[in-house]
């Protein structure tokens, strides 16, 4: 079980066949599988060793998939940096898995020589973009056109193969390690959850640097499928590469499809090769779904839950469970069990609960995580007897359906981002005017949730609100800031001194009109 495996299969059975597609650019497997290997070439060269971490830095692109196929094949592991952080917290995950190799493009080359400042394990930048490299950057093409292909480590099973990291409810982000088997078993076991036909042709929207737009690609490549790369979301260009490419499946989010399908264009494209839209993050609403089945009838919908330690899906809430004449109820669910995962629900003892009790989601299996890199206390703390304790609470049903009531860890899913309390609450509390503050996530139209500060100030202080976003804006990625902002006297506190929050989001929904029509809201 190696994830480079695909590509010595479509070397061989398909090498002429187009696997990649970004802009004009197209490559066969035979072309892919020779640049790989000539880019591990140039990894190894430039000092990277079995099991030594290389980052990425770019968005979306076919040479974000040869930097994936090209790091395991010179025998590394991937670090994919999330481009929405900010320079610190990007320095933080390059200093904290000992990353000395970054690869990136024309636009973060100013945050490449910022990074050379701010970070301690980095070494060596790699231009992997179009044109000239930058000064003070190695030329992964130019170095690519004069190296020799080096053969693939194979590399594989318990070896780890990626540091993704997620946010941490102690404000710092954590690594989770990914293995080979990890990865490879899951995406084999998403492809039998969400069926689809062998010959597919897939968009790659969501993010490489995010465990769903990774696990997608990988996805596909297992299945030696065609894939469109898209860098970002754009409802006309996604709309022409189902048109043109008679695309078959793509995994979103509920916000993305509402875009597509609410766009003015929308109807002059054909979609009708659509077969499967995946998607994930969130539930999809009746009122979004009913209006997404009739503008894509040929489309089955699919939700995929799963978290990143999970590598990352656990369950899938199948095509046939979404059409009309099913309970309303089921399609509130996360689905199902993927065939390789066991989940069942625990109390706070970790004993399994009866079915309909409310409790924690704990799945094990072999797509959970060998752990928090060098975080054995948070490692133990989640993985337990084999089972990776989720912080969902949830209830599964007497037919197996997982159904999520609360996320424990208090992570507000903004956009198709997790965004954790702890880690905004860090932020605002810095400004010398705040005396408390508590960040909660609450419903929004748009985003499906937005970040929420609930600030009360020092006795005699001021501050404005454009201020406290400016603030976090220099510490957090400004997806994590906050999206509107209140100000009050006084938090409702526990006995014990603790912020309930839970009073705070029944208070805010409450109070939102009133808070609207006041002004207070700031976008």
């Amino acid at each position: 079980m190696n994830l480079t495996q695909p590509l010595h299969k479509g070397l061989q059975e398909r090498p002429q066949a187009t696997v990649l597609v970004c802009g004009e650019r197209r490559r066969t497997f035979s072309q892919f599988a020779g640049r790989v290997a000539r880019l591990a070439a140039v990894l190894q060269s430039l000092g990277l060793k079995p099991g030594e971490r290389v980052g990425m830095l770019r968005l979306n692109s076919d040479r974000y998939v040869e930097f994936l196929y090209a790091t395991w094949w010179a025998g590394g592991v991937i670090n994919p940096v999330n481009v929405r952080w900010s320079a610190r917290e990007v320095a933080f995950s390059l200093d904290d898995c000992d990353t000395r190799i970054l690869l990136l493009d024309a636009h973060f080359r100013d945050t490449g020589a910022q990074q050379l400042e701010l970070s301690r394990s980095l070494q060596t930048l790699v231009y992997f973009g179009d044109g000239a490299a930058p000064d003070g950057m190695a030329d992964a093409e130019a170095l690519m056109a004069r190296a020799t292909p080096v053969a693939d480590a194979h590399r594989g099973g318990a070896d780890l193969a990626a540091i993704l990291y997620t946010g941490g409810t102690t404000g710092l982000p954590k690594g989770v390690m990914l293995t080979h088997a990890n990865l490879y078993l899951n995406q084999l076991s998403a492809n039998m959850a969400a069926v689809r036909p062998l010959e597919s042709v897939g968009i790659g929207l969501a993010p490489m640097f995010h465990v769903g737009g990774l696990g997608f690609t990988l996805q596909l490549m297992t299945r030696l499928c065609k894939q469109v790369i898209m860098p970002a979301f754009d409802e006309v260009a996604v709309l022409e590469a189902i048109e043109n490419e008679r695309a078959s499946e793509t995994f979103m989010v509920p916000t993305m499809i509402k875009r597509l399908i609410e766009h003015p264009r929308f109807a002059h494209y054909d979609v009708a090769s659509l077969q499967l839209m995946l998607y994930g993050a969130a539930p999809i609403d009746d009122a979004l779904l009913a209006q997404a089945l009739a503008a894509l009838p040929r489309a089955g919908f699919c939700q995929l839950y799963g978290m990143t330690e999970l590598a990352p899906v656990v369950s899938a809430l199948p095509a046939w469970c979404h059409q009309p004449g099913q309970p309303a109820h089921r399609r509130r669910s996360a689905g199902r069990p993927v065939p390789i995962a066991e989940v069942r629900i625990v109390g706070a003892d970790g004993q399994p609960l009866p079915n309909g009790s409310i409790g924690e989601i704990a799945a094990r299996g072999p797509m959970v995580m060998a752990g928090y890199w060098n975080q054995p206390a948070q490692t133990a703390a989640v993985l337990r007897d084999g089972w990776m304790h989720t912080g969902d609470g949830g209830y599964m049903d007497d037919d197996g359906f997982i159904y999520i009531v609360d996320r424990l860890k208090d992570m507000v899913v903004t956009g198709g981002e997790n965004v954790y309390s702890a880690e905004v609450e860090n932020a605002i509390a810095q400004l010398p005017q705040v005396s408390m503050c508590a960040v909660i996530g609450v419903p929004d139209a748009e985003w499906g949730e937005r970040v929420h500060a609930v600030v009360v100030l020092r006795p005699g202080e001021a501050v404005s609100q454009a201020a406290i976003v400016a603030h976090c804006k220099t510490q957090i990625a400004g997806y994590k800031c906050p999206r509107s902002i209140e100000f009050r006297r006084e938090l409702p506190l526990s006995p014990t001194g603790k912020i309930l929050k839970y009073k705070l989001r029944e208070q805010h929904l409450a109070r939102a009109p009133t808070l609207i029509s006041k002004g207070r809201q700031w976008t």
